[in-house]
C-alpha cells in the first residue's frame, strides 16, 4: 500500500509539497522533519496514486549521495536515522509505521526559490525549446543538435521554484541573480551545481554502474546559522529528480527511457490525457516504474533496495 499523505495529527504541518510532507520538529522551531511519501508527479502535476516504497528509496538514495557530495557542499541533514530521531523526541514514536525509512531530520534553512537544473545532454523540455527555437533555457545552442545529443560540456539551466499547482519557469542563467537578488549567490549555485554533476558522474563511471547522469535538479537553502553560507537541501539526485541513462543504450537520436520517472512522462504523452489534472497511473506503468527506480538504486549504491 502506498502511503499517499502522512497523517501525524499532534505534529506542526509546514507544508505538503509534491512528494515530501514537511513538520516541524517538536520542541525545536529550528528544526524540520523532511517525509517523503509514495506521491510522484509529472508535468508538474501530481498523480492520485503512488508508487509503494518509493519515498523509501529516495530517501536512502538522497541520503547516499548526500554523503558522497559533503566535500562539494554542505547539506541540510542532522540525520535519517529514526531510532536516533525517537531519542530527540519521543513524541514520533506513535506514527514510527508511517514515518520510519522515508524521515529525514534536517536543519531548519532559508529556501531559494529556484531550481537549478544541469543538462549534459539534450532531451525533454530543453529539447522541445531547441526544436522551436534553437536555444535551451534563451541560450543559443549549436545547429543540428539531435535527441540525446551530449553537450561540449554541461550546462547550468536554472529555473524558478513554482508554487504546488502551478509551473516552473525555464530562465536563463543570466536572470537567476535577479531572482535570488545576488550575484554571488547565483554564481556560487551554478558553480557548485556543475560541480556536482560532474562528480557524480564519475561516481557512476568509477563504480562501473552501466549508468550515467543525463541531467539533474538540485536545491539549495541559506544556513541560518551563517547568513550567505550556501546548502544543499531537499532531495539529491533520486529518480525523482534526475535522469539517468544506460550508457549501452546512448546514441544521438535516440529517445532514451532512463532510469527514472520517464515511463511516466511517456504514457502521459502518449494516451494524450488531460495533464493539467491528477490521474491514476496504470498498474502495469507503476510496476516498470517501480523496477527502474530499484534497478538505478543497486546499480549507484552497489547493493539492492531493502525497504
Amino acid at each position: 500500500m502506498a502511503l499517499i499523505q502522512s497523517d501525524c495529527p499532534n505534529l506542526k504541518l509546514i507544508a505538503r509539497g509534491k512528494v515530501r510532507d514537511i513538520y516541524e520538529f517538536p520542541g525545536d522551531e529550528s528544526k524540520l522533519l523532511f517525509v517523503a511519501t509514495d506521491r510522484i508527479s509529472a508535468f508538474d502535476i501530481i498523480m492520485k496514486n503512488g508508487i509503494p516504497n518509493k519515498g523509501k528509496l529516495l530517501t536512502q538514495l538522497s541520503l547516499f549521495f548526500f554523503n558522497k557530495l559533503q566535500s562539494i557542499i554542505p547539506n541540510h541533514v542532522i540525520t535519517g536515522d529514526f531510532d536516533r530521531i525517537l531519542e530527540l523526541s519521543n513524541l514520533l514514536l506513535p506514527y514510527r509505521d508511517q514515518l520510519e525509512g522515508r524521515t529525514i531530520l534536517v536543519q531548519k534553512c532559508k529556501v531559494l526559490k529556484c531550481e537549478a537544473i544541469v543538462r549534459g545532454y539534450l532531451t525533454g523540455s530543453a529539447y522541445k525549446e531547441y526544436l522551436k527555437s534553437g536555444t535551451v533555457h534563451e541560450i543559443p545552442m549549436p545547429k543540428n543538435l539531435l535527441e540525446s545529443s551530449k553537450f561540449t560540456e554541461p550546462i547550468f539551466t536554472p529555473s524558478t521554484k513554482a508554487d504546488i499547482g502551478s509551473h516552473d519557469e525555464n530562465i536563463h542563467p543570466d536572470k537567476l541573480a535577479q531572482v535570488l537578488d545576488s550575484e554571488k549567490l547565483a554564481e556560487e549555485i551554478k558553480t557548485k551545481s556543475i560541480e556536482i554533476y560532474k562528480a557524480v558522474n564519475e561516481h557512476c563511471e568509477r563504480e562501473e554502474s552501466g549508468l550515467f547522469l543525463a541531467d539533474t535538479k538540485l536545491e539549495y537553502g541559506e544556513d541560518l546559522a551563517h547568513p550567505g553560507r550556501l546548502i544543499l537541501i531537499d532531495e539529491c539526485v533520486t529518480p525523482d529528480s534526475s535522469r539517468f541513462w544506460a550508457s549501452a543504450e546512448w546514441a544521438e537520436g535516440n529517445k532514451m527511457t532512463g532510469f527514472d520517472k520517464q515511463v511516466l512522462r511517456d504514457w502521459l504523452l502518449q494516451e494524450n490525457l488531460d495533464r493539467s489534472l491528477p490521474l491514476d497511473i496504470p498498474p502495469s506503468v507503476i510496476r516498470q516504474t517501480w523496477d527502474r527506480y530499484c534497478q538505478a538504486f543497486q546499480r549507484l549504491t552497489g547493493t539492492p533496495f531493502v525497504p
